[in-house]
């Protein structure tokens, strides 16, 4: 469950973004300052979109000299390495971390909403074979305050309000545990995002889904399945050899029970691989009894991965089929496309240009 947790000696060198308005509070008496300068610390970390320490003007001149001369004392911004607008109003950013690594997130309004796509990780470990960001390789966890200020930056960048999270960018969430639940802690209490409006995308781990319920979070799980069965399921997702389909959907029955909430099944068509009708009646068959809904996610090409997008005939079929059965279903349209809109792919772009000048 999600805590308003007091700072301790271990958190003491971590950057002030990511902490509560009390561990900021313990924070600045502890550098001698009067209880109230937490609550400024807070808002201009949350709300003013401070991005050093020099930026906090109500803080006393000499103490603010004080920090920026103290190295240690870091707030945790990180660069925007690269922007990219496209026709459709989508933003994409390549964030340049701390030690030089590059990850991405995007920026996805509409008139009533802005949505932010959250990455968890520097590349991903579960190579799914269709996946841009498995592509790339995995090289390391983000820190909590590196996924909170890829929603920060885009809020600020695009001025306007985010409302909506869904942690579905590069990287596996429920195998950087610990930083995920207390980023989304941040996002919900600190940045004020509802968890109604947060959804966190796995393609499964074993274990990790009752354990994610057991957080009793308000937010949506959204289980990546891609395939009806094993065998298909094996194939463009190396993982599902270590933990099958029987194992993670008895896990999601046991999150529903747990929860009471429903759980989202993304569906990524492939066209020949998993897109024919008699898929879709075993897709049906598979969830039958859920609390649930389905989210196809017609298949955008990228670089490196054979295979393709299917037609608009094979996803409406593909639909009607899952309505006869009773089962709720939308088709997520591809945003961005002017811009590399697969997950991982602008990122994987720019690493290979970065190989060509280096080659060059």
């Amino acid at each position: 469950m999600l805590t308003d947790t007091v700072a301790t000696t271990s958190t003491k060198d971590l950057p002030l973004l990511g902490r509560s308005l009390s561990e900021l509070t313990e924070w600045v008496e502890l550098q001698g300052q009067p209880r109230y300068r937490g609550k400024q610390l807070h808002d201009w970390l949350y709300n003013k979109g401070a991005q050093s320490l020099e930026e906090i003007t109500v803080f006393p001149k000499a103490w603010r000299e004080e920090m920026v001369a103290s190295s240690a004392i870091k707030i945790g911004r990180s660069q925007v390495h690269l922007h990219k607008q496209t026709r459709d109003g989508t933003e994409k950013f390549l964030l340049k971390l701390a030690d030089g690594e590059i990850v991405e997130t995007v920026g996805i309004p509409t008139s009533k909403r802005l949505t932010v796509c959250v990455s968890t990780q520097v590349g991903c470990p579960m190579a799914c074979d269709f996946c841009a960001t498995g592509k790339g390789g995995f090289r390391r966890n983000l820190a909590k305050h590196e996924i909170i200020d890829q929603v920060l930056t885009v809020q600020e960048t695009m001025q306007q309000r985010v409302s909506h999270i869904v942690f579905m960018g590069m990287g596996e969430p429920l195998l950087n545990y610990e930083n995920l639940v207390g980023a989304i802690a941040a996002i919900n209490k600190d940045i004020g995002i509802g968890q109604r409006n947060i959804t966190v995308s796995t393609v499964g781990i074993p274990n990790q889904i009752p354990r994610f319920a057991k957080e009793h979070l308000q937010v949506t799980l959204a289980v990546s399945l891609h395939a009806p069965t094993q065998q298909v399921r094996a194939q463009v997702i190396p993982s599902a050899d270590r933990y099958p389909l029987t194992a993670l959907m008895d896990d999601c029955r046991a999150y529903v029970e747990i929860t009471g909430r429903r759980i989202s099944f993304e569906y990524t068509l492939l066209a020949g691989v998993n897109d024919d009708p008699e898929q879709a009646e075993e897709l049906a068959y598979l969830i039958r009894g859920f609390q649930s809904h389905v989210n196809l996610i017609p298949y955008n090409p990228v670089s490196d991965a054979d295979y393709q997008r299917p037609t608009e005939r094979a996803i409406q079929t593909f639909v009607r089929v899952l309505e006869d059965y009773k089962i709720a279903v939308s088709v997520r349209r591809t945003r961005g496309l002017d811009a590399d809109a697969a997950c991982g792919q602008l990122r994987g772009q720019h690493q290979k240009a970065v190989e060509r000048n280096l080659l060059g």
